[in-house]
């Protein structure tokens, strides 16, 4: 039997006390959704990212070879500032990754070198007589 201060379990409770109950209870969390699907975006592109990591890389070499080659032509054959050679570059056809490439050189080398940003970089060097020559490919 309950007594008058200890309540027992069949004892009814008072819709006050149920009342203090809820207030007791701790809040909702709120929904976990965005951060969920932020995570599965970011899981798929990298997941892209993997699969297509080689085609991107060959795209970023041939456009850093190709840049590098018509650079060094646009400075040292026909003797243009490489500010004017990389205009040119810009309105080539070149698409996607291959059109992001920069050109920078070396004077005293008489080189021209193409990149892309973390993919790829390329050179190419001018002899006299002979012109404009990529330096051969290594992986």
């Amino acid at each position: 039997m309950a007594t008058a201060g200890n309540s027992g379990a069949g004892d009814k409770v008072s819709s006050r006390d149920r009342a203090s109950a809820k207030d007791a209870l701790p809040t909702r969390q709120p929904s976990r959704w965005k951060r969920n699907l932020v995570l599965l975006v970011l899981l798929a592109l990298c997941g892209w990212l993997a699969v297509a990591w080689k085609g991107l890389r060959e795209e970023a070499q041939v456009g850093a070879a190709y840049g590098a080659r018509v650079g060094c032509v646009c400075r040292f054959v026909s003797g243009r500032e490489l500010d004017a050679c990389e205009g040119d570059l810009k309105s080539a056809p070149l698409s996607g990754i291959a059109g992001m490439v920069s050109l920078t050189q070396d004077p005293a080398t008489r080189t021209v070198t193409g990149s892309v940003p973390m993919l790829a970089s390329r050179s190419a060097d001018f002899r006299e007589g002979r012109g404009c020559q990529l330096e051969p490919w290594r992986d």
